[in-house]
């Protein structure tokens, strides 16, 4: 009797999960809005204050659909501070550092991966395993005292004193000189002509016709790493044994894509990396969905190396969509580009097993829109080396020749204004 039952309400499992993915798209959005407009800092430290304790809620509470609506409060925080404190970091980091920082901020979301079998393997109830998973946070309330807010956006919002405060903090911990501060950033102001303004919305992202065509590029690659990814995933996991192993097999093979990015996207830069693993990524799908079923190797390896792929994607998107989108509306525009990697994640499950069609239909669309993906890429600007564009404007003229000189004459004055 009791087996029926569980058996009967098997399917919520899936209304959580659906529940789970929306959190963290609406988080990105909302939290992408309101960090352009309110700063970095604050947002990012009240996302993880209620990630915390919506989280340790779930877990206490009787009441299913209560538990719904905290996981779903818990996912949006979540959502909140994984775009937040991206573009948090790289807006202090300085130009030399910036892409190896953005790279390595992925290895931490891949270690917590990798230790949720070992979590699960250790607390087999599901109340204890969450609530240990959300009590951890309360370590990043720190977050309060030590975090600065982000010197790039409170010049482009024009508080222009605030962030002088913050940098020559900064250069005095660092053991920098500081008396040069207020007058460096007072010329860089003056000479950029910023001005005291609002940040930003969504619609701010399409507004003119060259951010147009970038957001949508970027936004559909956000599309295919989240369609992509978690679809092979399924794929990786339907090879068998035990199902502890198979989830840390799958987090493990993403560190060192992860790892190699590093190398990629500063030897080759943004765009090539972005085509070449797409590409790769592909031909495996490809591979997978019209190789012989035996031997059962040839498809676990395809499938291994199109994840493989994928992990590569993924932290060259990250970096691409905070380099692309100005000061004014990073957040938002990595937030709505996050969004398109959640409707694809949503949607991975029903491309991988869909209800009709052939076997290899699935894995065939995983290869196809990658290579979607790397032709959009050709309407993308390299962005290596280049200075972070702060206004819209900047942002619209990003890519041509124009711009191109001028980041190259900037270049001294990015890391006079960056921590």
């Amino acid at each position: 009797m009791q087996w029926d039952l569980v058996c009967d309400k098997y399917q919520l499992n899936n209304v959580v999960q659906m529940a789970t993915m929306l959190g963290i798209l609406a988080g990105a959005v909302i939290f992408g809005m309101i960090s352009d407009r309110y700063g970095r800092r604050g947002p990012l430290v009240a996302a993880v204050m209620i990630q915390t304790v919506s989280g340790c809620a779930a877990a206490i509470v009787p009441w299913f659909w209560v538990h719904i609506l905290l996981r779903f409060i818990c996912t949006t925080a979540t959502g909140g501070t994984m775009m937040t404190s991206f573009v948090l970091i790289m807006e202090l980091v300085g130009l030399k550092w910036r892409t190896t920082v953005g790279i390595l901020y992925q290895i931490p979301f891949n270690l917590g991966h990798l230790s949720l079998p070992l979590i699960a393997y250790l607390l087999r109830d599901w109340r204890l395993n969450q609530f240990v998973i959300s009590i951890s946070s309360v370590v990043l309330f720190a977050y309060y005292w030590v975090l600065p807010e982000s010197p790039r956006w409170l010049l482009a919002v024009g508080e222009t004193e605030k962030a002088v405060a913050i940098l020559e903090k900064a250069a005095h911990h660092n053991r920098l000189p500081r008396e040069s501060i207020k007058a460096d950033v007072e010329n860089y102001v003056q000479k950029k002509n910023l001005k005291e303004t609002k940040g930003g919305n969504i619609l701010s992202l399409v507004k003119t016709p060259s951010l147009r065509v970038k957001t949508i590029a970027i936004c559909f690659n956000w599309f295919v790493c989240g369609l992509c990814f978690f679809g092979v995933a399924q794929f990786m996991g339907e090879i068998g044994g035990d199902k502890f192993v198979n989830v840390a097999v799958s987090a493990v093979v993403q560190i060192p894509g992860t790892l190699l990015s590093v190398w990629l996207l500063a030897t080759f830069g943004r765009k090539k990396t972005l085509i070449f693993s797409n590409l790769l990524a592909g031909v495996a799908c490809i591979g997978v969905a019209f190789t012989p079923t035996d031997p059962a190797w040839i498809k676990t390896t395809l499938g291994a190396v199109g994840m493989f792929a994928l992990s590569v994607c993924f932290p060259t998107v990250y970096i691409y969509a905070g380099e692309l989108f100005p000061t004014i509306v990073r957040n938002v525009g990595c937030g709505t580009a996050s969004v398109f990697a959640r409707v694809g994640s949503m949607s991975a499950p029903f491309v991988a097993k869909p209800s009709g069609g052939p076997a290899w239909l699935g894995p065939a669309i995983f290869g196809i829109v990658p290579i979607i993906g790397a032709v959009l890429c050709g309407f993308l600007p390299e962005t290596l080396n280049c200075k972070l564009p702060d206004t819209i404007e900047e942002a619209e003229n990003f890519g041509k020749k124009i711009e191109k000189d001028f980041s190259k004459n900037s270049e001294k004055e990015t890391q006079e204004t960056a921590t």
